[in-house]
């Protein structure tokens, strides 16, 4: 008897010993995950944020991108400016450089023209003054009068029509050609004035030319600062969320090595209680485990409900997998841990309500139980729990139709998607 109660008080003291070291670990644990989660937290809300911020900029850019395009089309609509202008320059110089032509050519007649009429202003002013020499007018009938014969006679009149004929060519031609003379001057005088009317025209078309090729420069300019700030806005903001993605990413390193190490921990308090058992049971032989034998107990009591599968959801009345068993029972039913293990999650996760989630080590494969729609919650992240162990309260948080205990396993960590979900039935009997 002795014997017995000396062997019962060292299994106890090598328990308490245990315990207390596991306690000061998952204390540690509990408070290292929920600062990584915590992280995680802000670094996906980040994330959200960059991702909505990137979403609105490529809006903004999407707008400003007609911008770009109305600048665009006002730049094609100077470029078609600009090369109508230079194609109105062009005939403009073209009219210059024939009229200079005409001018040069108009110049050149005149100066003709005069030395024409001045040659014969030479011609008649010899003739005036042999008339003047002669005491007067020439007379023809004179001059016919004094013939000797018939044939003379002929002769003199051919020779004074001949003359007089002469005389009044050389007036005619006189005559037409002053007239013409103030016809080409008028004339040069006229398209002297429209030269210098094209030339201011000319000019007029140059400094509009300038006036659009500077418009043509500024609008070029705006588009290139429109498109240089928005490409380096998105940039920042593209390599923020880089950043930001590459430290999610570490924090979720961090999480699954913590997972790991509650794992760990889990294992060893699996093996904790089974030396404790062992050492129990060694000390006393008659004393009994306070719940079914196994590994594995029922984690509530009430009434089966439904089962893992495919099922139509009843609230939300679609095709979904139902990726555990519901107990029914009354808010307040008692719920305890379905076996050895350490608290990975506990607290409110969108449609399963108030939720706890156990690690478990089961010889040596990592598994993970979850216990939802609970009215309350009476453990906390990190802390070690006994199989039976009482965690907390049937409820219907959460997307619920009822109170009920919706219990969960999973091979490995829990996740939200994926095939890591088994039919508890596999491991626990109801």
């Amino acid at each position: 008897m002795k014997l017995n109660k000396r062997r019962w008080f060292l299994a106890s003291f090598a328990v308490l010993f245990l315990v207390m070291s596991l306690a000061g670990e998952t204390n540690v644990l509990a408070s290292t995950l929920n600062d990584l989660k915590n992280e995680q937290k802000a670094a996906k809300e980040k994330k959200n944020n960059i991702q909505s911020n990137i979403q609105k900029k490529d809006s903004a850019i999407k707008v400003n991108q007609s911008k770009i395009e109305t600048i665009m089309d006002q730049i094609l609509k100077l470029n078609a400016e600009i090369e109508e202008t230079n194609a109105n320059m062009n005939r403009v110089i073209n009219k210059i450089n024939k009229t200079n032509e005409e001018i040069d050519a108009l110049k050149a007649s005149i100066e003709d023209l005069e030395q024409k009429i001045a040659e014969r202003d030479v011609v008649l002013r010899d003739r005036v003054r042999a008339m003047q020499v002669k005491g007067g007018q020439v007379s023809y009938i004179d001059v016919l009068l004094g013939a000797n014969s018939f044939a003379d006679f002929i002769d003199r009149f051919s020779a004074v029509s001949t003359l007089m004929d002469a005389d009044r060519d050389i007036m005619r031609k006189q005559q037409e050609d002053i007239e013409q003379l103030e016809e080409e001057k008028a004339l040069v005088e006229k398209k002297l004035k429209q030269l210098e009317e094209d030339k201011a025209k000319l000019e007029r078309l140059k400094a509009n030319l300038q006036e659009k090729k500077k418009a043509k420069g500024k609008l070029i300019d705006e588009l290139e600062a429109e498109q240089e700030k928005l490409a380096n806005e998105k940039k920042v903001l593209e390599e923020e969320f880089h950043e930001t993605v590459e430290i999610e990413a570490e924090l979720e390193k961090k999480i699954i090595a913590e997972q790991k190490r509650a794992a760990e921990v889990a294992r060893r308090e699996a093996e904790r209680k089974r030396k404790e058992r062992e050492a129990a049971a060694a000390a006393n032989p008659n004393t009994l485990p306070p719940v079914s034998s196994g590994f594995w107990t029922r984690p509530a009591n009430g009434r089966f409900t439904s089962s893992f599968g495919w099922r139509t959801h009843p609230i939300y009345h679609t095709k979904k997998q139902h990726r555990g068993v519901d107990i029914a029972n009354s808010i307040g039913t008692p719920v305890i841990a379905a076996a050895d293990g350490v608290v990975s999650y506990a607290g409110r996760m969108g449609g399963l309500g108030n939720v706890i989630m156990i690690t478990h080590s089961v010889d040596g494969t990592i598994m993970t139980t979850a216990y939802a729609h609970l009215s309350k919650i009476n453990v906390s992240s990190g802390q070690v729990v006994d199989k039976g162990q009482h965690i907390g309260a049937i409820g219907t948080t959460g997307a619920s139709t009822g109170p009920h205990l919706h219990f969960e396993v999973h091979i490995g960590n829990w996740t939200a998607s994926g095939p890591s979900a088994v039919n508890p039935l596999r491991y626990v009997s109801f």
